[in-house]
């Protein structure tokens, strides 16, 4: 066996690193080769949530090498605008539900909801409290241009007959509405924003600014289905000085964490890692694990989403670092097939050389046969010419190498042809 292996090692090696090179050109390939160690993640204003979570969101991926680059905008619309945009740069941002055109983008897909995002309205304190109806004439900041703010605003207001066309509208961040709104220099702040959003908590703890309850919530949320109905109870915002004097009913889509279809799939689980990091927590709006959640409110969710909330964590992750489980992953992914390639040849292989070597003296013996025979039939007249052919037959014997399993079949053959040598010798 020592010399078949000999002959067939070296062949099944250089098999095996071509078969691994192939595999791995098209696996690799197909999986969108090393992950990138540079992500564009399009957040927010400052002072609003998304602008908060973005920065969450890089802590935790610069623990494994990926640096996530943030892209301030104006708010959700514009988030949804640069996504849209292969040439923005941006693979990942923060999309509010509800925004038109979500639903045309068959480019994006969702790594679920991460977050209520209620509608606050806001107004210099009143013994009425505004009302659409009231807002003629008002200096108003129902969010930037680009800003989910603005568009939910503005749908809301539609529904219920508002009219802004006599209104003072401007073109504010939430930190510059907040600050204004605090100094009196305008009267009504419109925000879509988390709880967790800076200005938010500032503006409910504020004295002197009111916070306007949804008293129609049920009547919106009918009509508009991507709408929930919320409650902040009296005194969340700063229990001492019992701010907000009251419960506030609100209403509130949610947010989702949005990517490019093709962001790799190593990254859009780590967003998803993270996402389950931050957003799991109990809020004030929802019990623990209630987010991110498996939810494709305006986009398809992520294959890789799906298998986080289905599995958890993938083995290899839990017990090695990031880049080196994804590698071992790869590795994986070219053994299985390669595994599949190479185990049916280390059966066949054998047995078809086995054939072969087999073949090979069989031939010989046959042209030994023919010359016996001619030896018979022509006589020792015809010696020196079987001679050389013996000769040439003994040389190609001589030659051919055999696994020791055949090798008591090529000496009985070398044994036949001194046998018919001495025959001719015998006969001159």
């Amino acid at each position: 066996m020592a010399a078949f292996k000999n002959v067939l090692q070296p062949r099944l090696i250089l098999f095996a690193i071509a078969a691994v090179a192939t595999i791995g050109v098209v696996v690799w390939s197909m999986a969108g080769g090393v992950p990138p160690r540079k992500v564009e993640m399009a957040t927010g204003p400052e002072g609003g949530s998304y602008a908060e979570f973005g920065q969450r969101y890089r802590a935790i991926l610069a623990r494994s090498g990926v640096n996530l680059m943030l892209v301030p905008t104006a708010g959700a619309t514009e988030n949804l605008a640069k996504l849209r945009d292969a040439r923005s740069g941006v693979s990942a941002g923060f999309v509010m539900a509800g925004l038109p055109g979500a639903r045309d983008s068959s480019e994006l897909e969702t790594l679920g909801s991460i977050a209520y995002e209620p509608v606050w309205l806001f107004e210099r304190a009143s013994e009425r409290g505004v009302t659409f109806a009231g807002l003629a004439g008002k200096r108003l900041s129902l969010g930037g241009e680009g800003s989910g703010t603005r568009v939910m605003a503005l749908m809301l207001l539609a529904l219920a007959g508002g009219d802004i066309s006599k209104a003072n509208l401007l073109d504010l961040s939430p930190a510059e509405a907040a600050g204004r709104l605090l100094r009196g220099d305008i009267d009504v702040v419109a925000l879509v924003e988390s709880w967790d959003s800076p200005v938010v908590r500032q503006l409910v703890a504020a004295p002197g600014i009111a916070l306007i309850t949804f008293r129609r919530a049920d009547a919106f949320v009918a009509l508009t289905p991507h709408l929930a109905k919320l409650v902040l109870p009296e005194g969340a915002g700063n229990l001492a000085a019992n701010r907000p004097p009251k419960d506030v009913v609100l209403i509130a889509p949610k947010a989702s964490l949005v990517v490019r279809r093709d962001l790799h799939e190593a990254i859009q689980f780590l967003l998803v890692e993270a996402a389950s990091q931050i957003h799991s927590r109990p809020g004030i709006f929802h019990a623990a694990g209630a987010f991110p959640a498996a939810e494709s409110i305006d986009f398809p969710l992520s294959s890789e989403a799906a298998r986080f909330y289905k599995s958890g964590r993938p083995l290899l992750h839990r017990y090695l670092p990031f880049w080196m489980a994804v590698l071992s992953e790869r590795l994986l992914v070219l053994l299985i097939p390669l595994v599949a390639l190479v185990l049916p040849l280390v059966r066949v292989v054998p047995s078809a050389y086995r054939g072969l070597m087999q073949q090979r003296i069989t031939a010989l013996y046959g042209e030994l046969k023919m010359l016996e025979t001619e030896l018979d039939v022509r006589g020792p007249a015809a010696s020196a010419d079987l001679i050389t052919r013996l000769d040439a037959l003994d040389l190609r014997a001589a030659r051919l190498h055999v696994p020791l399993s055949f090798a008591q079949m090529l000496y009985t053959l070398k044994a036949h042809i001194r046998l018919v040598r001495e025959r001719l010798a015998g006969g001159k």
